[in-house]
């Protein structure tokens, strides 16, 4: 299973890195939890739509680019590197024009062909950064 649950993961980065947001319902079991809920959205199969068309909406030129993948059991592990533009709105900034390169480490748990489960953190201090709302720290 953990090269088959391997493969169904780089399948879920290069679709919703390419915009193709609907191969999430196929991706994604119906019960599926986020245990990395966005504010605002729910922690669901559509609050994760929603999360990557807001983000593809603010970064169209998106692109995750996965580092390294670990599989054990029914489990996951991902670095990904996210990549982008800032062309639209996001968190209440507009538009910078300022690139954006962030690390993304995610936790899947599969079941079935699907992602269950996920777990995540991302550099948002870095990404805050870059975009120009956060300060850079001197040293």
């Amino acid at each position: 299973m953990p090269e088959d649950a391997k493969s169904l993961v780089r399948q879920f980065y290069d679709a919703v890195g390419a915009g193709n947001f609907s191969v999430i319902d196929e991706l994604v079991a119906d019960d599926f939890v986020d245990r990395e809920v966005f504010p605002g959205l729910e922690a669901n199969r559509e609050g994760v739509k929603q999360f990557f068309a807001m983000v593809r909406s603010a970064f169209p030129d998106l692109r995750m680019e996965v580092r390294e993948m670990l599989a054990d059991d029914d489990l996951v592990a991902v670095r990904v590197i996210a990549t982008g533009t800032h062309e639209g709105e996001f968190m209440g900034m507009s538009s910078s024009g300022r690139r954006i390169e962030v690390q993304v480490f995610d936790l899947f748990r599969i079941r079935d062909g699907q992602v269950t489960e996920h777990w995540g953190l991302m550099d948002a201090m870095t990404m805050m950064q870059q975009l120009g709302g956060v300060p850079e720290f001197p040293g």
